[in-house]
């Protein structure tokens, strides 16, 4: 059998584990992950390449009632990948019974005849019980998929065992991606989204949902330094308020944190320089969307 390779999206409704689960299997944090729902927006692909294949995933945002233009275009970018790709990885949270939209995730993949692999993750928190019962109903209602894996994407649990399923399916083909290469964002994209990861971890309500994140300038100074100038965006004065915090207590705590994981994934000393800026319901305008990165989602969902 030749090399083989392919492209694989992972799909569910928020918070089930997507992007831990990649994470696990590249051996790197390249995802940013939290509890709040709708942390990722982009579609982003992920190269994994052994000697034998190279699987490209592509990381999507959760499927959920959108109530915002920018979340109507997560969702769209996240159901047109079903069409794209040549295997399925249909993510459950196995703590959690069946929800509404896991029925509609379903039911959009009824309509397609790639193969499905139905995870059920986060094994490590649930009983054997609860597992079965949950496997039960999942048959019923997905029986085209191809086979129902018991993950633990915080673990490591079975990822191994799901990477040897997939590579199983995939077709004989080239290597689209260098050896070296493991997402097919700029570095300026993934510095940006840890500055967001961070804001997602320490605020609370409706102000992670407000928040973007746009690294204006990154360069290299004396001593092999890196200057990043970021500014984060809301949409109201008041959210701006609770960003920067008392005495500015609030962007302290994220840039210090923020700072930590980006000189982990630069391998160098970094100087964060984060301002606070408001562009008024910036998620329901399209020229706000486009400033601030998104225009990727604007044009998936027409």
């Amino acid at each position: 059998m030749g090399f083989r390779s392919g492209f694989v999206t992972v799909i569910g409704r928020p918070n089930v584990g997507k992007s831990t689960f990649l994470n696990t299997l590249l051996g790197e944090k390249f995802l940013i992950v939290s509890d709040k729902p709708q942390t990722t927006r982009n579609r982003i692909r992920c190269i994994l390449t052994t000697r034998e294949a190279q699987v490209v995933f592509i990381d999507t945002p959760g499927i959920h009632q959108p109530k915002s233009l920018l979340a109507e275009g997560m969702v769209q970018a996240a159901l047109n990948t079903l069409q794209e790709v040549d295997a399925v990885v249909f993510m459950v949270d196995a703590t959690e019974p069946l929800e509404a939209e896991d029925r509609y995730i379903a039911a959009q993949l009824a309509k397609i005849n790639t193969p499905i692999f139905l995870v059920l993750n986060k094994v490590d928190l649930a009983n054997d019980r609860q597992l079965a019962r949950l496997e039960t109903k999942w048959q019923k209602l997905l029986p085209q998929a191809e086979a129902v894996a018991h993950t633990s994407a915080l673990t490591g649990y079975n990822l191994d065992f799901l990477r040897q399923q997939l590579l199983a399916v995939l077709p004989e083909g080239p290597q689209y991606y260098p050896d070296d290469m493991v997402i097919d964002q700029p570095e300026r994209f993934v510095v940006a989204e840890l500055i967001r990861e961070k804001i997602l971890h320490l605020t609370h309500e409706e102000v992670p949902h407000a928040v973007a994140v746009v690294v204006d300038e990154m360069k290299e100074r004396e001593a092999g330094h890196v200057y990043v100038r970021a500014t984060i965006y809301v949409e109201r004065e008041s959210q701006k308020g609770i960003i920067i915090g008392k005495q500015g207590s609030m962007l302290k705590a994220i840039g210090e944190s923020a700072r930590t994981d980006i000189e982990h994934l630069l391998g160098s000393r970094t100087y964060l320089d984060i301002w606070v800026k408001t562009r008024k319901d910036w998620r329901n305008q399209q020229s706000g969307l486009r400033q601030l990165g998104y225009e990727e989602l604007l044009q998936r969902g027409r």
